[in-house]
């Protein structure tokens, strides 16, 4: 994965219905653990098509971060901060 996919890659993990969350200092969350059974068995080979396409990404992960943090998808939420 490069730099420039984030943008598709966070939009493509999200039109699953993952709520991917960064969180400043630490990391990125896919969401999917919090997604009700049927909607986790549902969404499991979808995510594995996306990430497959993309890719490694540990290289990027301050990058995911910040680009999930600046478009408002951050633990805290924005107005917490």
């Amino acid at each position: 994965m490069k730099s420039e996919d984030i943008p598709a890659f966070v939009a493509e993990v999200a039109a699953t219905g993952c709520n991917i969350t960064g969180i400043a200092g630490v990391g990125y969350l896919i969401g999917d653990a919090d997604l009700p059974d049927d909607q986790f068995e549902e969404v499991m080979p979808k995510l594995s098509k996306i990430t497959d396409s993309y890719g490694r990404r540990d290289h990027l992960l301050e990058e995911i971060t910040e680009y999930l943090v600046s478009i408002g998808r951050s633990y805290p939420p924005p107005e917490m901060h």
